[in-house]
Formats: C-alpha cells, structure tokens, sequence
C-alpha cells in the first residue's frame, strides 16, 4: 500500500468525521488511536471500503505517511496533547508537522509551537468549528502556528472545509497561538449568541405567554430576515417543533434549566480581564451558565423570595418585533466585543490578524454561522482599523433605528421580573461607548482620597497626574 497524505491520531467522533472528511476529498490517510478496539471497529463500519490505513503503534502510523508528515491530532485538550506530542517527537524528522485540532488553550499552543520549532517541526494549533456534521462535511478551520506548516496543509484544508460564496472558510490566522485564540473569541461569542436567543425565548415564553407552535414560528420567521437569518436561529426554531413521546408536549421543557460550559467561555472573559478590553455580553452569557448550575438553590428560593407576577398586556405582535430588534441589537454588540477582544489581542501577541477573513471564515460551518457575517467582513475590509464594529455606518444606523424597541424590551422584562442579562449587558455597553463622560471620574476621585492613585484633568494634557490631600481639604470645608 502507498505512503498515506495524511494521518489522525484520535478516533473520537470528531476525529472519526475529520478523517472522513479528508479521505473524501481524495487524500488517502491513515488512523491510529490508543485503544486498538477503536480502531478496529472504526475500519470495520465507517471506513469500510475507504482509503484508509489503520495502524496499531505509533511507529507505525508514522511510517505509513509521506513526507513532510501531516499529523491532527484529536485528543483531549491539555495534558494529553502535550503527551502525544512527547511520543511523537521522537518519530519524526525535521519538516514534519502536527495539528492540534482540539479547543486547546492558546497559551499552551504558544508554548507548543515554540518547542517544536526549535526542534526542526513545524506545529499548528487549528481551532475548528461546526460540531460533529460541520467535521464530517465543512467545518471552519482556523489554523496558526508555523507558516510553513500551513503552507504545506493548505491544499488539504482548502478541500476539507466549508464553502462559500468567496471560498472555503479557512485562512492562516497567525503565528503561535493566533489559531487557537480566534477560536477561543468565536467560542465566546458563541456563548453570548446562544444566551441571548434563550433570553428571547423566556420573554416571548413568559412576558407574552407564546407556546412552542408560536415559538418555531417566530423563530422560523426570524431565520428568513438579514438580520437574524444564523445556523442557532435556525436550530432553534427546529427544537421547538420537538415533541417528547413520552410526555407528548415540548422536548425543550423537559430539559434541565442547568448549562454546562467547557472552559472557552471562561477562557475568554479571563483574555478579556487581562487585555482590559469590555465585553459585558459574554460575562453575562458565562455568567448566566453558572446561575444556572444552582438549580437546587434556585428551586428552594423561589419557594421563598417573590417577584413581579402577570403578562404583557400591550400589542403583541408589535412587542415581538421589539424582541427581535432587541436580540439583532444586542448580538451586534457581542459581536462588536469580539472583534474589539480579537483586535487588541492581534496588538499584544502579534498575530497581525485580518479581521475581514476571520469574519468572512466564519460564513460557513461554524456554530456562530450567520447572514450578517457578511456585513461584518465588508465592515472590517473598508476600514481594517475600525474601532468598533458599533461605528461602522450600517450597524451604527441600524442600532439607532431600533434602540427605542430594546429599551421596550428590557422595560417589561425588568417589570415581570424576568432576568435579561444578556440583553441588559449589551445596551449597557451601547450606552457606555456613545456617551462622552461617564461617572469615573468619581470613582478616581476616591481611589485618589483612600491610595492616593492620583487621577489626569480635562484641563491639562493628558498623561499629567495629580493627587489631592482631600482629608485636608475635608477639615478646612
């Protein structure tokens, strides 16, 4: 049998379906996972009458593949990568490459790719998106690390992701960790999508008393405008129309109300912190997660502690609308916050990001995967050195448009008693970005009286401290 083009370590569904994916663009490969039973039944069903080569040791997998070897490695995230890549050095041989498509935290890959490229190898840490269907069919990749590696990958990346009206959705992101950190703000932004469709879910659900037929068509009606039309509307609109055949009523509400998350959420916010940079919405969104996890308390407290009882009692097809107005509002502010992160982050690791192609590969196979992706892209590509995504003239215009139906909505919510979060971060952070003061300067001020911190004034240059003996100035008043 030929050498193989390309190889996959890890035959967990996502591997499993990026190994598939490979082998149907033409590249033959070959498979190794550490438990043989594995890969044996994978041979046996799915790769069955396939250009697949199974091996049983590392050794050889190795062997079976060309050089330059191209290794994905599809393992947990973490130390099992780290471990993999120590067995694996040794095999290898200057040129080689591996690609750590797992949601590995892009400081580790940063230190990944430096150890490997002293040793000759070349590493790329590639964050992909669009879950199990998106691997097997087109997912959107996004690779970084050593250049020359993608070089090498990109004929085979280019055929294995989605495609879409301007080419596939992959590009080479940056060096080191740019991969993996892109992949880290999509995930971010993923969270504050999908937190503030439940949150129109629970106003439409309990502000206007909406049952499940209602819901998918509201839904279903949304995915068919530019503004809304995205892979999770579309999904969401699809679980509504799910009947339970045990309980014969809606699937979604016999659920948990208890999210898990897998730590890019919180990775993000932890980015965020540390690159001073706002993004309120996807704090809300990790935070709303972890309430959730307090369902026990949750159920005894509300037992205990009353709020706002009733229902909307005004126009009800005028106040979904709003809804919907206030859902595109404040996602163009997750997104805006995202791209504000990917920004700032390009400046402090040098990962020279074009924000035009992250957006324009995010068209595609990824979770986040929407119509006005589009916008996002033309927005970037006009201005590469757009502030916030809240300034560029069509999305400015829009929220302007629309402002006076989201404060409607976070109006009645806070009234009923139903927690927007989401929503409520997202017009906080339109507010605090138009206004030219906010009260800050009370808060220096403090600082100031109690640390000394000093403070600059709008009389004088900025860079220029000063500090004031306010106790003093207390005795004398």
């Amino acid at each position: 049998m030929t050498q193989r083009t390309f190889g996959v370590i890890g035959l967990a569904v996502m591997g499993e379906n990026l190994a598939l994916n490979v082998e149907s663009r033409g590249f033959p490969i070959a498979v190794y996972n550490r438990t043989a039973a594995k890969t044996e039944k994978f041979m046996a069903e799915r790769a069955q009458g396939k250009d697949v080569k199974a091996a049983y040791s590392l050794e050889e997998f190795v062997q079976a593949l060309e050089r330059p070897r191209k290794i994905l490695v599809m393992v947990k995230a973490g130390k099992p990568v780290d471990a993999v890549i120590e067995q694996l050095k040794p095999l290898l041989e200057p040129g080689d490459m591996i690609i750590d498509g797992g949601n590995s935290l892009y400081q580790d890959t940063e230190r990944r790719t430096k150890d490997l490229e002293a040793t000759g190898l070349g590493f790329v840490g590639m964050g992909v998106s669009g879950g199990e269907e998106g691997a097997l069919n087109g997912p959107s990749l996004m690779p970084g690390g050593t250049s020359s590696a993608y070089q090498d990958l990109e004929p085979i990346l280019t055929k294995i992701a989605a495609q879409v009206d301007d080419g596939p959705c992959v590009t080479y992101i940056g060096p080191g960790g740019a991969g993996h950190y892109v992949k880290m703000a999509h995930n971010g932004i993923e969270y504050g999508d999908m937190q503030l469709i439940a949150e129109a879910y629970d106003v439409l659900k309990n502000a206007l008393g909406l049952d499940h037929k209602q819901l998918h068509e509201v839904f279903a009606e949304w995915n068919t405008t530019d503004e809304l039309n995205s892979f999770l509307i579309e999904i969401t609109a699809d679980i509504f129309k799910y009947i339970d055949p045990d309980t014969n009523g809606p699937l979604v509400e016999m659920i948990l109300d208890a999210a898990g998350q897998k730590g890019t959420g919180r990775w993000t916010v932890v980015s965020s912190l540390e690159l001073g940079v706002s993004i309120p919405t996807i704090y809300a969104a990790v935070n709303a997660r972890v309430m959730s996890s307090f369902k026990d308390q949750r159920v005894a407290a509300a037992k205990e502690i009353t709020g706002p009882v009733g229902k909307y009692d005004g126009d009800v097809k005028a106040f979904i609308t709003k809804v919907r107005d206030a859902l595109y509002c404040s996602k163009m502010c997750s997104y805006a916050q995202g791209m504000a992160l990917l920004s700032r982050a390009s400046e402090e690791f040098n990962y020279n990001l074009n924000l035009s192609e992250v957006a324009r590969i995010w068209k595609g196979g990824c979770i986040i995967r929407a119509g006005f992706l589009d916008k996002i892209k033309n927005a970037f590509n006009q201005n590469p050195q757009l502030p916030n995504l809240l300034l560029a003239p069509e999305f400015k215009q829009t929220i302007l448009d629309r402002q006076d139906g989201w404060r409607d909505v976070l109006a009645v919510s806070n009234k009923l008693g139903i927690p927007v979060p989401a929503f409520s971060a997202s017009l906080d952070y339109f507010d605090s970005y138009r206004r030219d003061r906010l009260p800050q300067n009370l808060t220096q001020a403090q600082r100031d009286y109690f640390g000394a911190h000093t403070y600059e004034r709008l009389d004088k240059p900025r860079g220029e401290f000063f500090h004031t003996d306010w106790m003093g100035l207390s005795s004398q008043g």
